[in-house]
């Protein structure tokens, strides 16, 4: 039985520089009750992502700002617990935006259903979901790598980042990323399996990249822009 009320954080104020604990607010609110073919979810897990950041702007961009006031955007899995939606029954999983929340009310137009089978269920809102998406569209559809050539990664340790990285492995690629700092290269090299990493952090990010890929660069992998793209740039083979 789901209780009476829930807990939702809604953005308190948009944040002049890098988010504070007080640009939000925590509040109580009235449980959602489902209408005509609505689902009523609880949230399990909540995933967090770069784009929200510039979600609390008010400024144009691809998709509209949070509102004041408005809980705050986010991808979700979570459990049917109620539905009036002949789609989606009571226990199945399913990976939606309902933001930051305990539960939420979704028409079912904008839920996907997940296998628990498959995989955890929380890569529905990683590898298996929207960065594992923009990862295999963006490599594949878009960079069209071939096997022997170079793939050059920025935040090459990001969730986005390191299934690019893994996936031109397993196209037969030399893979060089690019992050920031000892803990990161070393999760790049030694655990994803990269073939080289370049630390922007070391101040050398210019002639290590050269190093790195003596043989220029074929795809470019871009999750960052500024001073890294302008240092890849020399590089491109065309």
């Amino acid at each position: 039985m789901s209780p009476s009320n829930h807990r939702r954080i809604v953005l308190a104020r948009r944040p002049p520089g890098e988010p504070a604990e007080s640009d939000f607010r925590i509040e109580e609110v009235a449980m959602p009750v489902p209408g005509t073919n609505e689902v009523l979810v609880r949230v399990i897990y909540l995933s967090l992502d770069p784009y929200m950041r510039g979600r609390m702007r008010d400024q144009a961009s691809y998709a509209k700002p949070v509102g004041i006031g408005a809980v705050m955007e986010g991808g979700t899995v979570g459990e049917v617990v109620a539905s009036n939606n002949p789609a989606f029954k009571v226990g199945d999983i399913v990976e939606a935006r309902l933001g930051w929340q305990e539960y939420g009310l979704s028409a079912g137009h904008n839920l996907r259903l997940i296998d628990p089978s498959l995989a955890p269920i929380s890569t529905a809102n990683g590898v298996l979901g929207m960065p594992g998406m923009t990862a295999w569209f963006g490599l594949h559809k878009i960079g069209e790598p071939k096997p022997g050539e170079t793939v050059v990664v920025s935040a090459a340790s990001g969730a986005v980042g390191q299934v690019v990285g893994q996936l031109a492995k397993l196209n037969g690629c030399r893979v060089v990323g690019i992050a920031g700092g000892p803990a990161k290269c070393a999760l790049v090299k030694d655990e994803l399996g990269f073939d080289a990493v370049v630390d922007y952090k070391a101040g050398r990010l210019e002639a290590d990249l050269q190093a790195a890929c003596p043989n220029g660069i074929d795809v470019y992998f871009d999750n960052v822009g500024g001073p890294v793209t302008d240092a890849v740039i020399p590089l491109l083979n065309f």
